[in-house]
């Protein structure tokens, strides 16, 4: 007997791998999906989605390219693996992936072999559409402006090629290369994480699709996946695929909090929430100080950050000094304004 066996699963249901009938269209999946199907139907030039690591981008690229219709669409799936990519690597690609036989190894050629393969779709009444997964790994202005040309290949009121691209937020930067780039761009998504109902419809969700005919995770299991995961698609499958796993070690009908808070350890995931909610707290100190001055349309802030005592500052200030220290500061600023 295994976890499945023992928890009535017919396949595994948290694997990271990109499976189809697993997709859960939460609501920003929803939205992200109609905006770039949106750009892709009317060929309006470039899509970008971004999304942290392990928010779900490849699932949704796949996603996106399953559900484009073969009698409209020539469509096609890039994964950039590494950055040291050449223009030349990059066309060769793109042009083999729409159907060019055999691409030409000069630049020049590639573009002319792709040309024309772009007009034969247009003509068959089809759009040539490229999805560009990993596209954080696009790092150089070279690189860019070869999108920003094939975006210019056009004939009367029709764009002859659309990308999509998928990608970390380091993206955005890497699109700034190239400023007429980042002006065609028709649409910029970001996807975010789920939150704690988001987070027990996925699970429910792919347990459903997986075989279960009962509950399996207590409500604090679920709540303790969405703290340590901090709604991370592919954390969530981490921790529930362990939890399966603890949990028929231990014969345990329900997954309870407990369990996942030990998977959260051994995993790692507990220190990292707890350094994030150490930033959180020390965010919260920084009180705003308004400053007024009649020569300013707008008050601006300068913000009042209390240290507590350290090896480094042993000694303390008492809140006479600190109101003395503030008010000189603050007396210096007035006189330069």
């Amino acid at each position: 007997m295994n976890y499945l066996t023992f928890y009535g699963l017919n396949q595994e249901p948290f694997s990271n791998a990109p499976v189809g009938r697993f997709f859960f269209n939460s609501s920003q999946h929803s939205q992200a999906l109609m905006r770039i199907h949106r750009v892709l139907s009317q060929m309006k030039g470039l899509a970008v989605l971004v999304g942290e690591i392990g928010a779900g981008k490849t699932t949704l690229a796949r996603k996106i390219l399953d559900s484009l219709p073969e009698e409209e669409y020539e469509a096609a799936l890039l994964v950039i693996i590494h950055s040291g990519i050449s223009a030349n690597w990059l066309l060769r690609r793109i042009a083999q992936q729409l159907g060019v036989p055999k691409p030409a190894e000069e630049k020049l050629q590639i573009l002319s072999q792709l040309y024309r393969r772009l007009l034969q779709i247009a003509d068959s009444g089809k759009k040539a559409v490229v999805l560009i997964d990993e596209a954080q790994m696009l790092q150089s202005r070279e690189l860019m402006e070869e999108f920003r040309g094939l975006l210019n290949l056009e004939i009367p009121n029709q764009k002859l090629i659309t990308f999509a691209f998928f990608g970390l937020p380091e993206l955005e930067e890497n699109l700034r290369l190239d400023p007429p780039l980042m002006q065609r761009m028709a649409l910029k998504y970001h996807l975010g994480t789920l939150d704690l109902e988001s987070t027990k419809q996925y699970i429910e969700h792919r347990l459903s699709l997986a075989g279960a005919s009962r509950t399996i995770f207590e409500d604090g299991a679920i709540e303790a996946i969405h703290q340590y995961s901090t709604g991370i698609p592919r954390l969530i499958n981490t921790m529930a695929d362990n939890a399966l796993f603890e949990g028929f070690i231990l014969k345990a009908p329900m997954l309870t909090r407990s369990i996942l808070e030990n998977i959260a350890v051994d995993l790692g995931l507990s220190e990292s929430r707890k350094r994030e909610l150490r930033v959180v707290e020390q965010v919260e100190t920084v009180k705003p100080v308004t400053i007024q001055n009649e020569n300013l349309s707008k008050p601006f802030s300068v913000a009042e950050v209390k240290e507590e005592p350290t090896a480094e500052h042993p000694f303390e200030r008492s809140s006479a000094d600190d109101t003395e220290d503030i008010d000189s500061i603050l007396a210096g600023l007035e006189e330069k304004l």
